[in-house]
């Protein structure tokens, strides 16, 4: 059965440098999403947690919900902006609920969404997506290694909250994202595997992320992109 309803969460820790270009591509996603899907109902709700920047001005602009929190956890913020995302959509039934979940300096395609929606309607309770760092972030050596250990069509399966999706149910059952400083998305998959659910891992929606060495969380995808930079620099496959 093809999900009616979706709500789509974006944590969001001082990220104005990067959060329009995620906004921008959130509504192509939502506006491809009604085109295949007319009868879904689709919220977003940006949570901007401690956010001392002009996040919030931009997240206003685009006409999404937005909650304030002042948490400094990833973890509290998702699980805000699931509870809050919802509450916005009436309180669906949750086995007609899908939930995605994206990053601030992230940018999803076009297909995000309907791409998950047609995997929940194959019965998918989890989507697993691939996540790729841009490119403009990197040395060339650097992007040039990740396409090399990223062969297409076959996605390794990693967790990334930049790139989610999960049926409502299945996250209720799974407890919802543990208030964790980091890997919440990998604390949420793993509780979801646990209770039975199904999981489905694709690259055919990736997400485009910031390259960046420093990021929000100390051993989020920052560290990832920096540990790979150093290998690569040091020659070491």
């Amino acid at each position: 059965m093809t999900p009616t309803s979706v709500a789509v969460v974006v944590p969001v820790h001082d990220e104005a440098d990067l959060l329009d270009r995620c906004l921008v591509a959130i509504s192509a996603a939502v506006a491809h999403a009604h085109r295949t899907h007319p009868d879904v109902a689709v919220v977003t709700i940006i949570v901007l947690d401690a956010c001392s920047d002009a996040s919030e001005r931009i997240a206003a602009s685009h006409g999404v919900g937005i909650r304030r929190i002042d948490a400094r956890r990833v973890g509290t913020a998702r699980r805000v902006g699931v509870e809050s995302a919802l509450a916005e959509l009436g309180d669906p039934p949750a086995r007609d609920t899908w939930i995605s979940t994206t990053d601030g300096d992230s940018a999803v395609p076009p297909t995000w969404l309907s791409h998950q929606l047609d995997l929940a309607a194959t019965g998918a309770g989890v989507v697993l997506g691939t996540v790729q760092p841009d490119f403009a972030d990197l040395t060339s050596e650097h992007a040039a290694h990740w396409v090399a250990t990223h062969p297409r069509g076959r996605p390794a399966g990693n967790v990334h909250g930049a790139n989610l999706g999960m049926r409502a149910d299945v996250y209720l059952a799974a407890g919802g994202f543990p208030e964790l400083d980091e890997h919440e998305d990998v604390a949420l998959v793993r509780a979801a595997v646990d209770a039975g659910a199904r999981v489905v891992v694709t690259d055919e929606h990736e997400v485009v992320t910031s390259g960046r060495f420093v990021g929000r969380t100390p051993g989020g995808y920052a560290a990832f992109v920096r540990q790979m930079h150093d290998r690569v620099r040091r020659g070491v496959a």
